[in-house]
C-alpha cells in the first residue's frame, strides 16, 4: 500500500506541461531574432553546431527530474502490514462503581468524576501493561475489553456516567466475576482487578467472589471512595430521598472492601483528596510477575522519499552534462 504523507505537493506536477510550452516559446522567439539578421537558412549555416533536438532532450530530462523530486517531496510511504508485536507487562481490569451514590460530593466535583480523573492519570503512566474497564452498579458491563490502546481507554473513560448501567445498586461480586472472565487467554499469573467503589454492597457476596478469583491467580485491590460519616446524593438538582422521604446519605463501607482485598490477596486503600489511592495500588501491581503478550498491529510506514530524490539528482546531473550544441564530427585517418 502506497501512501503520501504530504500529498498536497503533488499539485506541483501540473507545472510540467508548462516546461515544454516555455521551451517551445523560447525557440519561437529565437527564430524571430535570427530573422532580424537575415535569411534563416543562411544564419543556420553560420551556426552549424546549434542543436534544437538536444534542447528538447534537456527539457525532457529536467521535467523527469522535477517529477521525481515532487514525488519525493510528497513523502511516499509503504506499509500498513500486519505485524506481531511482543510486550511484557500485567493485565489490569478496573471495575468502576457508577451507582448514584458515586455522585456524592465528598470529593470535587464528585466521587465518580474524581475517580475517572485518577484512572486517566493511571493510564498516562502505563507503558506495556494491558488495561480494561468495567462499569457496575446493580449489574456490570465491560466498557472496554483488555487492550494496550490507551487512547481508546481514555475515550471510553470520558463517556462513563451513572447512566452507563441502567440497573441501580452495587453488585461488587458480579463485577469481580465479570472482570475475571474478561482477562485474555494469554494471561495466567499477571492479572489484577482494581475495584473503585464506596463499598455499599447491596446485591451479592463480594468476599466469596474474591476468594474464587484468588484461586484462579487473580489479585484484587480495592479503593474506598467516600467518608464514613457520609454525604447526601444530588440527583437532577435535588437530594436523593428514600421511600419515606428521608434524605439518602451514602457512607463508605470500609469493612466490606477490606474483606474483599484480603480474600483477593490484595490491599485496601482509602482514597484521599490529594492521593486518590491508585499510586500505591500500582506500586503493588508492579511487584507482580510480568508476562509476555503478543498482539497483531499495523507496522509503521516506511519512508521512500530518499529514492525519488536520488533519481531526481541523477537526472539533473545528466541534464547539466548535455550541451546545447551538436557533437563535432571528427575525421579519422
Amino acid at each position: 500500500m502506497l501512501n503520501f504523507a504530504q500529498a498536497q505537493y503533488l499539485f506541483l506536477l501540473l507545472l510540467i506541461p508548462f516546461f515544454f510550452i516555455f521551451y517551445a516559446v523560447m525557440l519561437k522567439l529565437r527564430k524571430r531574432r535570427i530573422r532580424r539578421f537575415g535569411d534563416e537558412s543562411l544564419v543556420k549555416e553560420i551556426m552549424p553546431s546549434s542543436s534544437v533536438s538536444k534542447g528538447w532532450v534537456k527539457t525532457v530530462l529536467f521535467s523527469a527530474a522535477f517529477f521525481f523530486f515532487v514525488i519525493g517531496l510528497s513523502r511516499p510511504q509503504i506499509g500498513a502490514k500486519l505485524k506481531e508485536h511482543q510486550t511484557k507487562g500485567v493485565e489490569i481490569m478496573i471495575a468502576l462503581d457508577v451507582s448514584n451514590s458515586m455522585l456524592a460530593q465528598d470529593y470535587s466535583p464528585n466521587r465518580l468524576e474524581r475517580a475517572k480523573l485518577s484512572i486517566s492519570r493511571l493510564v498516562d503512566r502505563l507503558r506495556d501493561d494491558r488495561i480494561g474497564l468495567i462499569v457496575f452498579a446493580g449489574n456490570s458491563f465491560v466498557q472496554l475489553p483488555i487492550t494496550t490502546d490507551y487512547v481508546s481507554a481514555k475515550m471510553f473513560l470520558n463517556s462513563i456516567s451513572t447512566e452507563s448501567v441502567p440497573v441501580q445498586g452495587t453488585a461488587i461480586g458480579e463485577a469481580i466475576n465479570t472482570a475475571v472472565r474478561s482477562f485474555s487467554a494469554q494471561s495466567e499469573k499477571s492479572r489484577a482487578i482494581v475495584i473503585i467503589t464506596d463499598g455499599e454492597n447491596h446485591e451479592d457476596d463480594p468476599v466469596a467472589a474474591a476468594k474464587q478469583a484468588a484461586e484462579l491467580g487473580v489479585r484484587i485491590f480495592t479503593i474506598g471512595v467516600g467518608s464514613p460519616e457520609g454525604q447526601p446524593i444530588p440527583v437532577d438538582g435535588e437530594l436523593l430521598r428514600d421511600r419515606n422521604g428521608e434524605i439518602v446519605v451514602s457512607r463508605l463501607d470500609e469493612k466490606v472492601l477490606q474483606d474483599v482485598a484480603e480474600a483477593g490477596n490484595g490491599v485496601y486503600v482509602r482514597a484521599g483528596n490529594r492521593e486518590f489511592g491508585l499510586a500505591p495500588v500500582v506500586e503493588r501491581i508492579r511487584q507482580m510477575d510480568e508476562e509476555e503478550f503478543s498482539s497483531v498491529i499495523f507496522e509503521e510506514f516506511d519512508e521512500q522519499y530518499m529514492y525519488f530524490f536520488a533519481i531526481a539528482l541523477v537526472l539533473l546531473v545528466i541534464e547539466m552534462l548535455i550541451g546545447e550544441r551538436r557533437a563535432k564530427k571528427r575525421l579519422f585517418n
